[in-house]
């Protein structure tokens, strides 16, 4: 039967000879190609995927959860490697981004590949805006916008849109990808700057399904309060949230409630790590909403 296999390349952790810094690539292949999602900040992906033996011929694609460096960074070597690819991204991916943390200078922490570099480049073969629903390979999807309903998840933080830190920017290019396989609807996140519940409810109404096989990548859980916590859980409870993959943002001390909520089903998503998931027999049909290059 054909499966999915998802590689981490990239995680804040790593063992052996692999690289770990504070940022987050996956590698996922699929039945008929594979898709690079997200890229890291761009020092560890080229030695990871050389100490994985990874195979970047056959992506077809490479989508960028959102425009910060720790995701994007690695996206000019992405672009040098791969061979004609098209890239996902939500137009406000593009735009500078900040960090301006109390008592310290701000930060540029955006794309830190100019877009006019990326749009020319050699290997890149189409640039899509996804602030709808797009799919991205066969049966693999983007949710595009994630709209915020949830009353208890704290999307803000200390990002700005501007250096002097005037104008917030409420990432509305935060966007997750998903996919169909036999036991159900599998979610891989960049960061769930959206709230992570939140995007599993957007993938879930975009799937037409009603509960969660898998989740696993970054949750923004960091400075997650008791409340927005205790609430996350029982969503998952809700949800019925099989896999949990919790790693990057999500912070230690969410991630130890998650373990110890769901210690059955909660794994590793370090560096390194790869999870298979059987195909669906039947592909979700695509998805409503257009995409626009």
């Amino acid at each position: 039967m054909d499966t999915y296999r998802i590689t981490t390349l990239v995680e804040n952790t790593a063992a052996g000879t692999l690289a770990g810094e504070h940022g987050l690539s996956f590698l996922i292949k699929t039945p008929e190609g594979a898709v690079l999602f997200d890229t890291g900040q761009g020092h560890a992906i080229s030695a990871n995927v050389g100490a994985l033996g990874v195979d970047l011929s056959r992506v077809t694609a490479i989508a960028l959860s959102h425009g910060h460096y720790d995701h994007t960074g690695g996206l000019a070597w992405a672009l040098d490697n791969c061979r004609g690819v098209d890239v996902y991204v939500h137009p406000a991916a593009l735009e500078p981004k900040f960090a301006c943390e109390p008592g310290s200078a701000p930060r540029d922490i955006g794309i830190q590949m100019e877009p006019e570099a990326m749009r020319t480049h050699l290997n890149l073969r189409r640039l899509v805006f996804t602030e709808a629903p797009a799919e991205i390979a066969p049966g693999l999807f983007l949710t595009g916008e994630v709209p915020r309903v949830t009353d208890f998840e704290d999307t803000g933080g200390p990002f700005y849109r501007d250096g002097e830190c005037r104008e917030p920017d409420v990432l509305p290019d935060d966007q997750a990808l998903y996919f169909e396989g036999s036991d159900g609807l599998v979610v891989v996140l960049g960061c769930a700057h959206a709230g992570v519940v939140n995007t599993l409810r957007r993938a879930l109404q975009l799937a037409g399904k009603t509960r969660i096989h898998a989740v696993l990548g970054g949750m923004h859980l960091v400075r997650a309060d008791r409340r927005r916590m205790q609430a996350t859980l029982e969503a998952f409870e809700k949800m019925q949230v099989e896999r949990i993959g919790a790693c990057h943002c999500t912070g230690l001390p969410a991630t130890v409630e998650l373990w110890k909520r769901f210690p059955d089903r909660s794994f590793e998503c370090r560096t390194g790590t790869v999870m298979e998931f059987q195909a669906a027999a039947t592909q979700m049909p695509p998805t409503a909403g257009e995409t626009r290059r």
